[in-house]
């Protein structure tokens, strides 16, 4: 199936997607802020060691660097430009804070149903 990173601040939540997208075989890894995110994917410090996620989920607020702030990020490195974002996010008024991003997916709101993201996740992985 695929690797996948989780960048959410809600450890419950980053813990039942974990669940929930192993369960359909997926590899996941998690990040708690922007900048762990950066680090895992070998960006900020620069490392080739880094996660080679086929996709990303981000939250949209973290504490350090938040979700438009990691997009914009992941955007102008060359290893991560291509990855497509899922962004998950309580509010519904935050698509314009991503509208630069090419790679923003899609919008997942929270709460969510697992078989949404399941299917948000699945129709994103098709498209690669």
């Amino acid at each position: 199936m695929a690797n996948i990173l989780i960048v959410d601040d809600e450890r419950d939540l980053v813990e039942l997607v974990k669940v929930i997208l192993a369960r359909d075989g997926h590899a996941v890894r998690e990040a708690f802020d922007g900048v762990e995110a950066l680090s895992v994917l070998g960006v900020a410090p620069e490392s080739p060691e880094g996660f080679k996620p086929d996709l990303i989920l981000v939250d949209v607020w973290m504490p350090q660097l938040d979700g438009p702030g990691l997009a914009r990020r992941l955007a102008q490195a060359p290893k991560t430009s291509a990855i497509p974002l899922l962004v998950l996010t309580a509010k519904d008024q935050v698509t314009a804070q991503f509208s630069s991003v090419q790679s923003v997916a899609g919008f997942i709101s929270k709460p969510f149903e697992p078989k949404d993201l399941r299917d948000a996740v699945a129709r994103v992985l098709r498209k690669r």
